[in-house]
Formats: structure tokens, sequence, C-alpha cells
């Protein structure tokens, strides 16, 4: 991305530049359109995934107190073993209930997924911002063309990377918020101490980012094609099996 940022602010202070020429048909075209979609998708991965909140619930039973409601909030970039539990009471169940934190480390999975989804989005503005009003010297230049294709080839390995590690991530996260974490907590096995799973926030969305990710590994991958055909490698490529 910097690589083609660079080198589209090179050309724009350059006095040969030939002008703005403004062009929105080339929306309707493969390379302009793939493009619209890869920058409304990036938005939603990372509205999706970056903007959860959530908690999950205990009703916990112990020394003077019955089913008290203790909770966790959590939230990006899910950084759960920071995330403390409220205790049932000012007493702590007599002295029996400790901190109790949620497991698990899964910033740098959520944060990788984020950041990228950003980096993408910035992108798409820069080269919609070419393709529309300085086409001409996209084709004229073959250095852009060919800095397209290499960002292009790179986000689309970093999304399928980015969006497998953030789908692990996000299953270890239900696990370490649901049912399945009250095995793990001392303070529940306290003679005369009993925890209940409650509930715990739907996380549909960021399921949902899960498919937002995937769909831009599509996007980004389908759209290496569209992007060598503008590059200089396509066009000796046709002029090869002329030549003999």
């Amino acid at each position: 991305w910097c690589g083609f940022l660079r080198s589209l602010l090179s050309v724009l202070v350059s006095p040969r530049m030939a002008g703005l020429r403004v062009d929105f048909g080339l929306l309707l075209e493969p390379l302009g359109f793939i493009k619209v979609l890869e920058w409304i998708f990036s938005i939603f991965a990372f509205a999706t995934c970056g903007g959860f909140q959530g908690e999950t619930t205990l009703q916990v039973s112990c020394k003077g107190v019955a089913n008290k409601t203790v909770t966790a909030a959590f939230a990006y970039p899910f950084r759960l073993n920071t995330v403390v539990f409220s205790a049932p009471d000012p007493k702590r169940c007599g002295g029996t209930w400790t901190d109790v934190y949620l497991v698990g480390n899964f910033s740098s999975s959520a944060q990788f997924f984020v950041t990228l989804a950003v980096l993408s989005f910035l992108y798409c503005i820069a080269a919609l911002v070419v393709y529309i009003g300085y086409k001409h010297v996209y084709q004229q230049n073959s250095k852009f063309p060919l800095t397209d294709l290499a960002v292009t080839v790179i986000t689309a390995f970093l999304w399928l990377v980015s969006t497998f590690s953030w789908a692990t991530a996000l299953a270890d996260i239900k696990m370490s918020t649901g049912a399945s974490a009250i095995p793990g907590i001392e303070s529940c096995k306290a003679p005369g101490t009993t925890c209940r799973f409650a509930s715990v926030t739907s996380m549909k969305t960021l399921n949902v980012s899960v498919v937002f990710g995937l769909l831009n590994m599509v996007l980004w991958g389908g759209n290496i094609w569209f992007v060598y055909k503008d590059t200089n490698l396509h066009n000796q490529s046709k002029r090869i099996p002329q030549q003999n």
C-alpha cells in the first residue's frame, strides 16, 4: 500500500501530469466495480469486529448469598485475561471468592484482522481516485499497474491468513466466555459455592465479520486477474505467441 501511495503522490505533484480527467464510467468495469466492493466490504469487516462489546454472566450461590449475578464485560481487542468477573457480594462469599478472570488473549488475531481491513479501506480510496481521475496516468506509467498488482496479490494472501486466524480466535473466545469456562474457576470449587452459567452476549456480528473476511479474500483474489490485464506482463505474454 505504501509504495502505491508514494507513487500516487509523486505523480500528483509532477509537472508532467496530464491533469485530472474524471470518468465514473470505470466504476462499471470490473476493475473499478470490484474495487468499490472491496472498499464496502472492508468497512463491514472492521466495523463488525472492532465495534463488538459483550458480557458473560454467571449465577453464583455461596455463603450468605443466593443466586447472585456476576458479570464480566469484554470487547475488542479481546484481551480476555484482563477481564474480571464482578464479586458476588462485598464480603466476597466469606472470603472464598477471589478475582476470577476470563482466559486467553486474542488481541493479535483481532487487531491483525481489523488493521488489514482499515488498510484495505484506505488503499481502495487511493486506488479509486487513480482509476476515476487519473486512469490515463495509470495506463501510461507501467509502475502503477505493477504496484497495484503486487498490492492486490499480497492483500489477498493477508486476507486469507487474517480471516482464518481470526476465525480460530473467535472459536476460542466462544469457549472462554461460555459455559465451558466454569470448570476452570477455582472460586466456584470452594465448599458451599456453586456457579451456573447464565448467558453470554450473542456473537452473530463476530460471525458476520468472518464472513466478510472470506468475501474480501475472494474479491481480492479474483481481482488479481483484472489488475494483471493492465500490466505490461500481460501485454508481453500476448505478444510472444504472435512473434512465434
